[in-house]
């Protein structure tokens, strides 16, 4: 009696990509709602990022995932991939038109989730330019297009009218300093913590001395 042979697996499936829903808030969700998507974004706000930058600073993503997010993403046009001119000679990922219109949606999502920040866990990994999207409309607020922030962590800075359409290519703020900035300022996280969960303002801040105006030494702060 001849052998019988194995049974043939049945092909793999696919994993869906889709709620496969008529509604507006699934189809965002289709594109933006996978781990990593949204932190990817709000990395890319800063700006052009080399994949080794967007590694960095997004402790606890593994190769293989952050490859395969900046591929969905890129299917989702919401990014871009572009070689630097020589000498640089690196590819950078980018933010499209579309992709920027999430900052929004950053910004909603950083309030709602504000007044569960609390004090930092010993796992949790720190970076100074996380506090600036929070920190937007505040620092916005003192009516200067660039304004830095230094804390022990690092230094950030915000622009104002970081659109996508504007003078700065869409950046709503920047890791590291600024040389064109207007307003310089020197706090703490736990400040930036506390304004952000509104336990705190900006002016009650600069008037406790948590927050050092570093340049100029005189503003107004609404």
């Amino acid at each position: 009696m001849p052998a019988q042979s194995a049974p043939s697996r049945p092909p793999r499936q696919t994993r869906r990509r889709s709620y496969d829903q008529y509604c507006a808030a699934a189809r965002a969700l289709d594109a933006v709602g996978d781990r990593w998507t949204l932190l990817i974004v709000r990395e890319l706000l800063a700006g052009p990022r080399r994949y080794t930058d967007l590694h960095a600073d997004l402790p606890g993503v593994s190769t293989d995932m952050l490859a395969g997010r900046l591929k969905d993403m890129e299917s989702a046009e919401l990014v871009t991939r572009r070689r630097l001119p020589p000498p640089a000679s690196a590819y950078v990922y980018e933010l499209t038109d579309r992709g920027r219109e999430l900052l929004p949606v950053l910004r909603a999502l950083a309030a709602w989730g504000a007044p569960a920040l609390d004090e930092p866990r010993p796992t949790d990994a720190v970076r100074a330019h996380w506090f600036a999207i929070p920190l937007l409309g505040a620092l916005e607020g003192l009516g200067a297009k660039v304004v830095q922030v230094t804390l022990d962590e690092g230094e950030f800075h915000v622009r104002a009218g970081g659109d996508g359409q504007g003078e700065y290519g869409g950046a709503a703020y920047g890791d590291g300093p600024a040389a064109d900035a207007e307003v310089r300022l020197r706090t703490d996280a736990a400040t930036c913590r506390a304004l952000v969960a509104g336990e705190l303002t900006l002016a009650e801040a600069v008037e406790s001395g948590r927050v050092e105006l570093q340049e100029p030494t005189e503003i107004h702060v609404p």
